[in-house]
């Protein structure tokens, strides 16, 4: 006879076995029927016609980062989400479910996923890791499948076998690492508090101890003051010493447990033994006693026995607040040291003089003291005598020579490192100053003589090289070799150090004299004149503000005058004029007061430039290139900022300014990038709109 089947599970069967086809389905093998999984691949793992496999792993984007596998890729980078779960508690009245925060961590190198429940303090719950770290199936129907990065975001619920875990936050590194994958990350979520933790909080708050308590805590004094010490200078006045001498001291007073200890600066050949300390380290105390207190006397706490020896010689001890009988000594602090006092150290007299600079902004904080003279108690030192040194006797260099007089051991002159790993060749920045100068001779042959002046800026050095000319009978090359030069006109053997030539000393119009050779400068490259531009505070001649104030200075009485000049020698009125008629007028204007380089510097300042067309594409392209090559990830608070100095919401922020603010976040955007793509934003901004 047949049983009929119960309802439900004929239901559950049925559900089972439209899950079981789904997945799978017969096929036949060497003639043999079985069942075959549809994810299984063809011949060679290579999916069949119409088949699309479901990624074990993580799937990432291709063309971003490095090629390694994901094992070396991602080593010890972990995605961390902050979430939290309900757990019903059925035994207990007072609360009916708890709620348990946790720390979801998914491990990007191989996809494994570890919960720890960090520790709360009296819970009795076991906390510490919930689930080891492993791979996780999904939930049913899709067992036969893992967690991967695209089933997390946050303000969503993922179950880790049966558990619901609802995802409230994740920290800035997820945060970033997501929306590189593309994931539209949702608003974080509430989270919310423990009910029964609430009210066991309120009720430990209401509770008063029925017996009295007095608890003396130095772990928050140790803590916030650990490793800082207040130093005074003092001096102490020894009435018992030979001489009466002053004995200088420095007294340290640790912040951390209200102790002090001194130790003496003994002078060099005083006749003094040097010891380690004057005082050891400890409390200090105001009032010295005639005896010392026996051990046990002071103490912290006061203990009464209320029972007395009544009770079979047991005892009952309980604190005393009010501290019946207590022996109280007072004790140096921080509050009793100041510039001027004096302290009694066991009998002995000492002035506090001097302190740090630390102890000076302590004092200046906590107590609001702006006064800290000290107190003298030194005698002057007697003037050292003045050093005078021999003249120099021609041997070797002024300096090597000097340095013999500086010591019994002999050293070679220091040179500046500093400079001249600043001024060095650093890639394309050669710091050579080049100019190109003639002779200033009677001799034809001489005349037409081309040399090149090399100034290096690393180390004060000048070369002069000679250019080849054809037919001229002169062998070109090297003219002088590679050397720090003197100026004319001085003494050889003199005490003081000789001058040399600066880079201030050559510009275009000079006229130096190189071991008995007069050069005139003529000329300088591009790079010359851009960086004496660059560095006009050093540069007077290529300082346009200081060419013009001395020009306004010579042609203010003539105003008029020059400008009839110049609009004669612009007929067609298009308001621009050829350099040489410019530095014609300039010469008989000043009447030969400005040099061939300052005028060249006006030319330069006021010339018109060529215009030419930047591609705003390429720029863009070039820009995000740098910024994904160097990893930059904080547009969120570059935006912040941006916003924040736009005070009028207008969406337009001066040229200047946001110059400035993507030099704060160290843009990582060449100078003339940056400086191009701001040119085009102002210029897109106030170009005129047409319906």
């Amino acid at each position: 006879m047949a049983l009929p089947l119960l309802p439900g599970v004929s239901r559950d069967r049925n559900i089972g076995e439209e899950k079981f086809h789904k997945s799978q389905h017969w096929g036949f093998c060497n003639n043999v029927a079985m069942l075959v999984d549809e994810n299984k691949p063809g011949v060679g793992g290579k999916p069949l016609p119409g088949q699309k496999l479901t990624p074990k792993y993580s799937v990432f984007p291709e063309g971003m980062g490095s090629d390694a596998p994901a094992w070396v890729a991602f080593d010890k980078q972990v995605l961390s989400f902050d979430a939290y779960f309900d757990e019903e508690v059925p035994d207990k009245n007072q609360e009916l479910y708890r709620i348990r925060h946790c720390k979801i961590y998914f491990y990007l190198e191989d996809d494994t996923i570890q919960v720890i429940e960090p520790q709360v303090k009296n819970s009795g719950i076991p906390q510490g890791t919930i689930v080891r770290r492993h791979r996780i199936p999904l939930p049913p129907p899709y067992e036969n499948q893992f967690y991967t990065i695209d089933h997390f975001n946050i303000n969503i619920e993922v179950t880790f076998y049966a558990r619901k875990y609802k995802i409230t936050d994740c920290d800035r590194f997820t945060k970033n690492f997501l929306r590189k994958m593309g994931v539209r990350l949702n608003p974080p979520a509430s989270r919310p508090d423990d009910p029964y933790t609430q009210e066991r909080q309120k009720i430990l708050d209401s509770m008063t101890p029925f017996r009295p308590y007095e608890r003396i805590d130095t772990l928050k004094q140790f803590l916030e003051h650990d490793g800082h010490v207040l130093r005074f200078f003092c001096v102490w006045n020894d009435p018992e010493s030979m001489f009466h001498d002053p004995r200088e001291l420095v007294l340290h007073y640790y912040l951390s447990d209200d102790t002090i200890d001194i130790r003496e600066i003994v002078p060099v050949n005083s006749g003094r033994d040097a010891i380690p300390l004057f005082l050891r380290r400890d409390k200090l105390p105001k009032h010295a006693p005639v005896g010392l207190y026996q051990p046990g006397t002071i103490t912290d706490r006061t203990v009464l026995n209320v029972l007395g020896n009544s009770a079979g010689n047991k005892g009952r001890y309980i604190l005393d607040n009010r501290k019946t009988g207590a022996v109280h000594q007072e004790f140096y602090k921080d509050s009793d040291l100041k510039i001027g006092a004096v302290i009694n150290v066991w009998g002995r007299k000492i002035i506090l003089c001097d302190c740090d600079e630390f102890t000076k902004e302590y004092y200046r904080t906590k107590y609001g003291i702006e006064d800290f003279t000290p107190v003298p108690y030194k005698v002057p030192p007697p003037p050292k005598p003045e050093k005078t040194f021999p003249p120099y006797n021609g041997f070797g260099s002024e300096e090597d020579s000097l340095c013999s007089c500086m010591g019994l051991i002999l050293k070679p002159p220091a040179k500046d490192f500093k400079k001249f790993m600043e001024k060095d060749r650093i890639g394309m920045e050669s710091n050579i100053l080049r100019f190109l100068a003639k002779l200033i001779t009677d001799s034809p042959i001489d005349k037409d003589r081309k040399l090149i002046i090399s100034y290096f800026l690393s180390d004060d050095t000048i070369s002069v090289f000679e250019h080849a000319q054809r037919n001229s009978g002169i062998l070109g090359g090297k003219f002088l070799e590679r050397g720090r030069i003197k100026k004319p006109g001085q003494e050889l053997f003199k005490s003081e150090p000789s001058e040399y030539f600066k880079a201030q000393d050559l510009f275009v119009g000079a006229r130096v004299c190189f071991h008995g050779h007069n050069f005139l400068l003529v000329d300088a490259d591009e790079y010359t004149l851009n960086y004496m531009e660059k560095h006009a505070n050093e540069f007077s001649v290529a300082d346009v503000g200081v060419i013009l104030k001395k020009l306004k200075g010579i042609t203010e009485p003539r105003s008029r005058e020059i400008r009839q000049l110049f609009a004669a020698t612009d007929p067609d009125h298009n308001k621009v004029i050829e350099y040489d008629a410019f530095r014609n007028l300039i010469v008989s204007i000043t009447d030969g007061a400005f040099s061939d380089h300052e005028m060249m510097t006006l030319g330069r300042y006021y010339g018109v430039k060529d215009e030419y067309e930047m591609d705003v594409h390429y720029l863009l392209a070039v820009a995000q290139e740098q910024l994904k090559k160097n990893r930059f990830e904080n547009f969120e608070q570059l935006t912040a900022v941006l916003l924040y100095n736009d005070r009028e919401k207008s969406g337009v922020l001066p040229h200047e300014m946001c110059r400035t603010i993507c030099k704060s976040f160290k843009l990582p955007l060449a100078h003339d990038d940056l400086q191009a793509l701001l040119t085009i934003h102002k210029e897109q901004c106030h170009k005129p709109t047409t319906e």
